[in-house]
């Protein structure tokens, strides 16, 4: 993945802004705030949560579940792993800026852990090209800025971008991650949306036996939520062979898991639950289509 620097290098523009989600900081933070006080904090503080990266008219609200559980006095770095969209990568890769920047504030890369994570040479460096293209992780970085408002200048980030890695591999990375996790004052967020359904995702699965479309969907996604709730790598490896579902962020779900497995068999005990579930619309006839959104955490119990 190429590197070209430049003064600009140093800031990544949230280049979805006005599309994906407002450009007004302060009609942005408005919205989330709203969405944030519907949602209940009942796992309270989260170690780690999965949330959706879509539009915000279409996912905001859901992801508000997950963010809700955040406790910022206690935050100190916050890393986000999410799903290359856009180019192929087999293993992760770092940003090239030091500056996120967000129409609420601008957020911080860690360069220490950065250079930590460097050094173990399992890292490329993503382009600012690239960067800026994929959506996966800035759709969380209003909500992060939001939800830590109270602590702006004393919190920072920590960006991967997750390729499409096979079992080992979600097995090292989350090895190498789990460290950080074991760690109260690190919050992991993982990037996902959930099953994307219809011709135009060459995914057509249909349970007829669940009723109408839409809830052979939810059906199929449910299953694949208890299964990350068991916290069972090997058993989340199966069920996507089996039922293929289009989970777009498998892999940093993959490593979450790996990660917690390591954690746990060190003697850790952690619990991860699924709080809010939503689809983008119902699917009744094979000409639609929908993308489902989960949010969830990880907490020590």
């Amino acid at each position: 993945m190429g590197d070209r620097m430049s003064s600009r290098d140093l800031e990544r523009e949230a280049s979805h802004a006005g599309s994906w989600y407002s450009a007004s900081g302060s009609q942005l933070s408005s919205q989330l705030e709203g969405w944030l006080s519907q949602a209940q904090a009942t796992r309270r503080p989260a170690r780690a949560i999965i949330a959706p990266h879509a539009g915000y008219s279409y996912c905001g609200s859901c992801a508000a579940h997950a963010y809700t559980q955040v406790d910022p006095a206690q935050t100190k770095r916050v890393f986000i792993l999410g799903p290359s969209h856009h180019v192929h990568l087999s293993g992760c890769a770092l940003s090239s800026v030091s500056i996120y920047k967000t129409p609420i504030y601008n957020l911080r890369i860690d360069q220490k852990i950065y250079s930590e994570l460097s050094q173990t040479g399992m890292f490329e460096k993503m382009s600012v090209e690239v960067d800026e293209d994929e959506h996966s992780i800035e759709m969380h970085l209003p909500y992060i800025a939001k939800v830590m408002e109270s602590r702006r200048d004393d919190f920072t980030i920590v960006p991967v971008l997750v390729g499409s890695l096979n079992e080992s591999r979600e097995c090292e990375y989350g090895r190498l991650f789990s460290k950080y996790l074991d760690d109260p004052s690190n919050l992991f967020v993982f990037s996902s949306d959930f099953c994307h359904w219809g011709q135009r995702f060459r995914y057509t699965y249909y349970d007829e036996s669940q009723g109408e479309i839409h809830k052979s969907i939810e059906y199929i996604d449910k299953m694949g939520m208890d299964i990350i709730e068991q916290l069972d790598p090997a058993a989340f490896s199966s069920y996507l062979k089996k039922y293929r579902n289009t989970i777009c962020g498998r892999h940093p779900i993959g490593v979450m898991l790996n990660a917690v497995a390591e954690l746990r068999n060190k003697g850790a005990s952690l619990s991860f639950n699924f709080l809010n579930y939503a689809q983008s619309s119902h699917c009744r006839k094979f000409q639609d289509s929908s993308v489902s959104y989960a949010a969830g955490a990880l907490q020590a119990s």
